[in-house]
């Protein structure tokens, strides 16, 4: 077998693993020291230190201690080494455990119950006024953490009884939590981007002034569903009766926005603007707003030592398995690069004669299907490089990619038989919500993530205005 072969053959065995459920960080890390050690291995090294030593008149365990150096003496270890300490040292990734941290933080600071309720009584004369606040409530909570687990169980226990109690329909209601649970990994700021941004040398500042416009735009086209589907199907999302709806004052309909809406919304934009602006580096916009999660947590009297310790061990347990990934990721990459894996991907995939949108249409429809089996995570440090070499031949700027790959990752989280937003929310749901009712509400909101992926070929110009604009 030639080099490029075993490269393929090495990528081949990496995805037969995931399917057998071995760990994924510690697969490749596997992978990339054992071919490592084929590709870089130099048996003229081992027989030169053994042949001197015995001239030298050495025997017994001096000359079989030296063979077993020159045997360990792989460039691959130091490889790995090096990549280890590159990961652990990289600027890009230290924002991650402080936005991690942030997110963990103010979901335990009690304010999204209130945020949903607030929202619920300002839109409770529009149409699917719940499903509504519940969106709305999930996108800020979505972008405050980032993590879609933490806001789709949250939002289920907080907002699905709500929904279910006020006759809306079972599977509208759990698609309408499940969507808009996903969107914080393409709402600035998302974690999500951060690691596509260290994956692939992308700047962060950029990503998050590209991603904006399109985040937004998804969101609205979840609101105006519900409002249109509202409308048009009363029965999924009935109107309250006055004695549901009540008579709230607008003064303290007012105080409530102060004190559950406004403080959530300040941070979110002290921290996204800071970093849009030019003000702080996402590191230090990142230490802002941990340290402003703390804050909220504690005006709304909910930080406790047990509440803290939680928050803190699940940033180092999520930081953690991202930057083992980023070593076993980079190792595994760098072995299959130097094998010619790479430069064979990209042979084939230009002699298949592809114009630059169907490259597009092609490498989102792979990074689709890899979604079913892998978490976004694994797809960003993994399998994106793979597609990075092909960028330049086919003129695609890596910023617009990663904004339709941050698009593409809502349907992994949406599409069955993996959709893992309907099973973080059937693990929480009440038992007259099946998996099959949860599946059927997603399909709606699915087909508009489509929408807007095909808005953003037809218009690129959404993603590249603003950080065009702002920075030339």
């Amino acid at each position: 077998m030639t080099d490029p072969q075993i490269g393929i053959l090495m990528l081949g065995v990496f995805i037969l693993s995931i399917f057998l459920g071995f760990p994924i960080a510690f697969t490749l890390m596997a992978l990339g020291i054992a071919f490592g050690y084929f590709a870089y291995f130099e048996p003229g090294r081992m027989w030169r230190a053994y042949d001197r030593l015995v001239e030298q008149g050495a025997e017994g365990w001096e000359v079989w201690q030296a063979y077993l150096e020159g045997f360990l003496n792989n460039r691959i270890f130091d490889l790995f080494v090096n990549q280890t300490y590159s990961v652990m040292a990289n600027e890009v990734l230290t924002a991650v455990p402080l936005f991690l941290f942030m997110g963990y933080i103010v979901e335990r600071s009690n304010i999204v119950e209130r945020l949903f309720s607030t929202l619920y009584i300002a839109a409770r004369r529009v149409p699917g006024a719940m499903g509504v606040a519940a969106l709305i409530t999930c996108t800020l909570f979505a972008t405050a953490t980032g993590i879609v687990g933490a806001v789709v169980t949250l939002m289920g226990l907080l907002a699905l009884p709500a929904m279910l109690n006020a006759r809306y329909n079972n599977a509208f209601a759990s698609g309408v939590i499940c969507a808009g649970g996903t969107l914080g990994i393409l709402i600035p700021p998302s974690i999500m981007l951060i690691v596509y941004a260290a994956a692939t040398g992308t700047s962060i500042v950029r990503l998050y002034a590209g991603a904006l416009f399109p985040g937004l735009l998804l969101a609205g086209l979840y609101i105006s569903y519900i409002v249109i589907r509202s409308i048009l199907q009363p029965s999924v999302a009935p109107k309250p009766t006055d004695d549901e709806v009540g008579d709230v004052p607008y003064s303290r309909l007012l105080l409530m926005i102060l004190t559950s809406f406004v403080p959530l919304a300040v941070l979110i934009l002290a921290v996204l603007g800071s970093i849009l602006f030019g003000l702080a580096t996402p590191t230090e916009a990142a230490s802002a707003g941990a340290l402003g999660g703390l804050a909220l947590s504690a005006i709304y009297r909910a930080l406790t030592w047990d509440k803290l310790r939680d928050s803190v061990y699940l940033t180092l347990k999520t930081t953690a398995m991202v930057c083992w990934l980023f070593v076993g990721s980079w190792t595994f990459s760098s072995v299959f690069s130097y094998l010619g894996g790479e430069h064979l991907i990209t042979e084939f995939v230009v002699g298949l004669d592809l114009n630059t949108i169907t490259f597009l249409i092609l490498a989102q429809l792979i990074i689709f299907l890899l979604g079913w089996p892998l978490e976004w995570s694994e797809i960003i440090i993994i399998f994106v490089p793979i597609f990075l070499p092909l960028l330049d031949i086919f003129g695609v700027d890596p910023l617009f990619f990663g904004i339709l790959v941050a698009l593409n990752l809502q349907t992994s989280f949406l599409t069955p038989p993996m959709a893992m937003s309907a099973y973080y929310l059937k693990g929480i749901a009440p038992p007259s919500v099946n998996l099959v009712d949860i599946f059927r509400g997603c399909m709606p909101f699915l087909f508009f993530v489509l929408v807007a992926m095909v808005v953003l070929y037809v218009f690129p110009q959404i993603v590249f205005w603003l950080p065009d604009t702002v920075y030339g």
